[in-house]
């Protein structure tokens, strides 16, 4: 726990929390690119249609860049030396589908002569997270936009929440970023959708078995992550409908079906479990909220033409 505390201490100290938000606004690029949206959609539903896991991955890719240096695209930036974001244990797991997705809209984005260089790659990736989501049954919102993107990244500045932090700590380090208890659990949502590698929850498995899970559960995740399991072993974090952006999510919560330790935390806290309920049983109350907390999220540590720059490439600084 000391350790968990010196983290969220190097956390505060090091980030800078809301930036400037004001300076988003919704039509921010009405005159200069007014077909943006259309052009992201269209980028984001085409490798959707190549990969089945470009939706999570590039949901989980907004929220990594989002939670460390702020909506700044400073993940996608590549270092020959490797003291990136992507190079720290934490984030070596992303994949390269939602790098691709922010990457394939971007040049189509830029295929536009209107549009050319004029579109950062952080207001890119803040809108293929929100198509990857509706395209896949979820809620839509409507994307404020004028980021910049940052000029710099580091390995070292990454601190993400884990599947074994306690409550407290979770909530804590969700607070440091002005979202609340609701936005967290509304966050959390985003696991239905995608996958997680068996190294994520294997410890629930093995050598004893979690008892805050339900057996043929149990017995289903075995048959996927045996003790021998492989590095690439993997399975679905909606084991209901894990392609299907809806609540299944909080109902498994209910039936003692959350894969990560950190999933099942928000059902057996009293705190949380009037909320999953309450998500469990309205879909349309969890996607208000799912909607409310990214939009949230999407003013961390923004950057603006005085702490940042339009990437003409997203993985290089210019």
């Amino acid at each position: 726990m000391k350790g968990v505390q010196v983290l969220l201490s190097t956390l505060i100290a090091l980030i800078i929390l809301f930036g400037n938000s004001s300076a988003l606004k919704q039509n921010y690029y009405a005159k200069t690119c007014p077909n943006l949206e259309s052009i992201v959609r269209g980028a984001v539903q085409r490798k959707m249609s190549q990969s089945p896991i470009a939706a999570p991955a590039t949901l989980r890719l907004f929220f990594h860049d989002c939670f460390v240096r702020g909506c700044d695209a400073s993940l996608m930036i590549i270092y020959k030396n490797g003291d990136d974001e992507w190079f720290h244990p934490d984030d070596i797991s992303l994949k390269p589908s939602g790098f691709d997705t922010v990457m394939q809209a971007k040049a189509a984005v830029d295929s536009d002569p209107r549009c050319t260089n004029k579109v950062s790659c952080s207001d890119i990736l803040a809108l293929a997270a929100r198509d990857a989501v509706v395209l896949t049954g979820g809620p839509s919102w409507p994307v404020e936009l004028g980021r910049y993107d940052a000029k710099i990244t580091s390995r070292k500045r990454v601190f993400l929440p884990h599947p074994d932090y306690s409550f407290n700590v979770l909530t804590k380090m969700f607070s440091r970023f002005n979202l609340s208890m609701t936005d967290f659990i509304a966050l959390s949502g985003g696991h239905t959708i995608g996958a997680a590698s068996c190294k994520f929850f294997s410890n629930r498995l093995y050598p004893t078995t979690d008892l805050n899970m339900e057996q043929n559960f149990v017995n289903k995740l075995k048959g996927s992550c045996p003790t021998n399991f492989n590095s690439s072993a993997f399975t679905f974090l909606d084991a209901t409908t894990p392609q299907k952006f809806d609540n299944a999510y909080y109902k498994n919560l209910q039936q003692g079906k959350g894969l990560l330790a950190s999933d099942t935390l928000l059902f057996t806290n009293p705190r949380s479990r009037k909320t999953i309920n309450w998500f469990a049983s309205n879909e349309s109350a969890f996607f208000k909220a799912f909607a409310n907390a990214m939009t949230k999220l999407g003013s961390v540590g923004v950057k603006t033409a005085k702490d940042g720059e339009i990437r003409k490439d997203c993985r290089f600084p210019n």
